[in-house]
This record gives C-alpha cells, structure tokens and sequence, in this order.
C-alpha cells in the first residue's frame, strides 16, 4: 500500500471513530489518554488536544479504564455515572505481541437524547427493583434489621444482645439517645426479631405532627367527626397496629392532653375514635424514643410519670458517637458503599487523612450527620476513593489544630511535597515510575510538581 493510500485510509478511519455511534477512549497501561473521539470529547466538554497525554482519572469521573489497563479483565455492560448520569461502558484491554499496552472504553450512547431516555429508563428499574426488594418492608412497615446497625464496640455489641433478649417479649421498650444515634434501626430491629415480625409495624413521629390533628392520627375519627372529615371515618394508627408494634418517636415532644389519652390506651388496651361513641380492642406493642431529659421533665410535670413508667418496662440507651469513636470507620464504609450504589457512582473507599479528619469531629449530629457528610463526598469525588478535598467544608474548617495554628491542609500539603521529593530521589528524577510508585497519573504528578515548585 503506498503513502497516499494509507493516509487516506487513516482518514478514513479518524473519520468513522469520530462519528462513531459510541463514544470511545484509549489509554496506554499506565492510564494515560492516547486517543478520545470527538463525540465523547463533545459531550465531556474538552478539546481532543486538552486530554491527549492526561490520566483518565482526570478526565473521566468514577472511570475504570486505568484499573483494566493494569489488570487485563474485561468489563461489559458497566453501569457508570458520569456528569450526573447513568451510562453503559464496555472497556477491553489491548495487547500488542502477547502483552498488555493498554485498554479502549466505550460509552454506547452518543445522541443526548438517547442518553438521556436510557438514563430514565435506568433509573426507573432501579426504582422498579428497589420496589420489589423492599415489598415484604412495606407489608409489615420494618425497613431495618439488626444487621442494619453498624459498629464494632462494645456498647453497641452489648445493645445488639439487649435488643435479641428484649425482642422476645411483648413489654414495652424505651429506646434513649441523642438526635441521630439510630433508635430507629433499633426500634425496627425489635419488631423484626419479635414473634408480630410479620405483622404490622406502625410509625408515628409525636413531635411532627401538629397537637390539633395527633388525636386523629392516633385513635381515628368516625365520619362527620369534624369539617372536613372523611366519609366512613378513618382508623387510627393504633388500629392500623393492631397484633403489630406502634412505634412512638420523639414521645417527648407529645403534649400533655395527648399524654392522658395514651396513658388510657396503654392500660385498657382499647381505642375510641374521635366522634365515637363506641372503644375497639387493640393488641398492639409499643416502642417509643426520646432524645429528651423525660426524669426532668417528669419533675417539671411536663411529662406525666404514670405514662413514664408504662413506657419505661425495658430502657436502650444508644450512646453518642463520639464516645465510640471506634466506629466511625465501620459506619462510614457502610455509608459510602449505600450511598455509591443508590447514586450509581463507583466509590470503593476512604482516603487515610479523610479517615483521620472524620475521627477528629466531635459529631453532635451523631451517625446521621456522618451519613449526610459523606453523601455529599460521594457526590463531589472524582475517584474511586472519598479524600478530605471531597469533604464538607466544616468539617475541614474544623480540622484539629496541630503546632499553632496550622491546618490539616497545610499538614497534607507538607506531607504531599515530602512524598513526592523523597520518590523523585528514590526514581532518580524518573517521572513515569514516582507516578507509578506514588498512585496518581502523570499529568498530575507533573501539575503537582508546578504547583509545589519542585524540581
């Protein structure tokens, strides 16, 4: 074949990957991008001569192409999320005389609006199968298990064997703890392991609902109750409860007419309907939580004491996180990998410094402020791995204070520049190794060497 002919079939080919209906990126066996197509260029919003010699990881969020470059396994049909959508990618490593150089990845779709109906489609069977999973919880109303709760000390080991000696009986149990320590887990975690397991489990937040409706939505009404009231009436959720358990959140925060009016339900064991003349038995377990001071409100008779003690039979106390600190790790890899999957991101772990500034908060939102701390690092990480630049700002603002007044981000940036020039020594200068040794692309070894200007 002469010149001219291989340059025109080169064309020719440029010109049939351009266009093609997939979107496509090559990269060699350390991760570097050797080729991008311009549709994928086009919807990534980068010019093909910006990302020739880049890391993938720099261009492409919670990519893998680098991963299949160094391991040689092909990936077909994987789910990514990419600029705030699900796409599908193959990636498939290349061999050259037996040997692995590298991997080309593709993205299916290359029209917007073909992406954006997969993306929808995607979405809705997740939904669709999310819906299925959960269908025995919406029959008896528990969504958590003992499994479900997350720790490895020994206050919460030590709860974990209360809440399987409690679950047997049929008293009534108080469940105690700050905003965010997780009585619900625990309070569907009775009901799960009881003996009503497959009968219904009602919830009611007491200090949500406002006072003039929580009588209705506890007992019931019967029709013409009041203006506005449903034909045929409408049961209660101690109705709805019967055989089943009532959860009572937040009963702290019931007000003190409501208090006499549960305290009779509590003892009789039968409900009247607003606007009934008639009472309903009711077999029903009640579990309640508070995060309130009850002893005291007991003696500031805002809290009445009979219905302190018909609440009180078994107590749980669920201590703060910060004094378990122990289990931050273990809860927010739990977290991370809930929330990865629910966002269709490929988020696998937790950086060592992320993982030192979490046990460094004091946590006063306890497990769900670590929860929302990290759903937000799910959101804005580029990696596979949550750093402290994903991190809520607080946190980092909050950082502990080491050697005056210095920051954590000064401390990492000291550590960064010591890694980088010890490696550079340890390669003689040889950049492509200390990448390699380092963990990170070269392109952003060369950004970090400019940065720190070093050299």
């Amino acid at each position: 074949m002469n010149p001219g002919e291989l340059t025109k079939k080169c064309s020719m080919l440029e010109t049939i990957i351009d266009n093609a209906y997939e979107w496509l990126v090559v990269v060699d066996k350390e991760g570097t991008i050797d080729f991008m197509n311009k549709t994928y260029c086009e919807f990534l919003e980068v010019d093909s001569s910006e990302v020739i010699g880049k890391h993938v990881t720099d261009v492409i969020e919670n990519t893998r192409m680098h991963i299949v470059a160094r391991s040689g396994n092909v990936e077909i049909a994987d789910l990514q999320y990419i600029r705030g959508n699900y796409m599908i990618a193959n990636r498939v490593p290349i061999y050259y005389n037996k040997e692995l150089v590298g991997a080309v990845g593709t993205v299916i779709f290359r029209d917007t609006e073909q992406w954006k109906q997969m993306n929808t489609h995607i979405k809705e069977l997740l939904s669709e199968l999310e819906y299925y999973r959960s269908g025995s919880a919406r029959e008896n109303g528990a969504n958590y298990s003992l499994y479900d709760i997350v720790g490895v000390t020994d206050s919460i080991q030590s709860l974990k064997e209360k809440v399987k000696q409690v679950a047997s009986g049929n008293v009534s149990v108080l469940i105690r703890g700050e905003s965010g320590t997780g009585k619900e887990l625990f309070a569907h975690s009775i009901h799960q392991l009881s003996e009503r397991s497959n009968r219904p489990f009602i919830k009611v937040n007491c200090g949500a609902i406002p006072d003039q409706l929580l009588e209705s939505e506890l007992f019931g009404y019967e029709e013409g109750a009041f203006t506005g009231a449903k034909k045929g009436g409408k049961p209660g959720k101690f109705e709805l409860a019967n055989t089943g358990t009532i959860f009572l959140d937040e009963i702290g925060d019931m007000p003190p007419n409501m208090q006499v009016k549960l305290l009779r339900v509590l003892q009789d064991r039968e409900v009247e309907r607003v606007g009934g003349v008639s009472s309903k038995k009711v077999d029903v377990r009640v579990i309640a939580a508070t995060n309130r001071p009850l002893e005291a409100m007991v003696e500031e008779r805002r809290f009445r004491e009979d219905l302190f003690y018909r609440i009180n039979v078994m107590q749980l106390h669920i201590p703060p996180l910060r004094e378990r600190i122990q289990d931050v790790k273990p809860l927010a890899e739990s977290f991370v990998n809930k929330i990865s999957m629910k966002a269709g991101k490929r988020v696998i772990g937790i950086g060592e410094e992320a993982f030192q500034l979490l046990k460094k908060h004091n946590w006063p939102g306890n497990a769900r402020e670590l929860e929302n701390a990290l759903e937000a690092a799910v959101h804005l990480t580029r990696s596979e791995t949550i750093e402290v630049t994903s991190l809520p700002d607080y946190l980092k603002d909050k950082a502990g204070i080491v050697a005056g007044n210095r920051k954590l981000k000064d401390i990492l940036e000291e550590a960064e520049i010591e890694a980088i020039r010890k490696t550079l020594v340890q390669c003689e200068n040889d950049k492509m190794i200390a990448a390699q040794i380092l963990g990170i692309g070269k392109t952003s070894l060369y950004d970090k060497i400019k940065k720190y200007n070093l050299k």
